[in-house]
């Protein structure tokens, strides 16, 4: 399924979980969201998935850049 997937779009999303990742954290700290579980797992899920996403693109656009 990823094959499909334009390079560009992947790190664009991984971008955006990577900042995600890190504007949640933010927010509990400030006391805007209150720290759950869940929403803890949540932000450091989405950091890890993004950071893994932007591997991924990044090894997709370097292939794709060789043919």
């Amino acid at each position: 399924m990823l094959e499909r997937w334009n390079p560009l779009y992947i790190l664009i999303l991984a971008g955006l979980l990577m900042a995600l990742g890190v504007i949640l954290p933010f927010l509990m700290v400030i006391h805007v969201l209150e720290s759950t579980f869940f929403l803890n797992f949540f932000a450091y899920g989405s950091s890890t998935l993004g950071f893994m996403l932007g591997i991924v693109g990044v090894a997709f656009y370097w292939r794709k850049g060789k043919k």
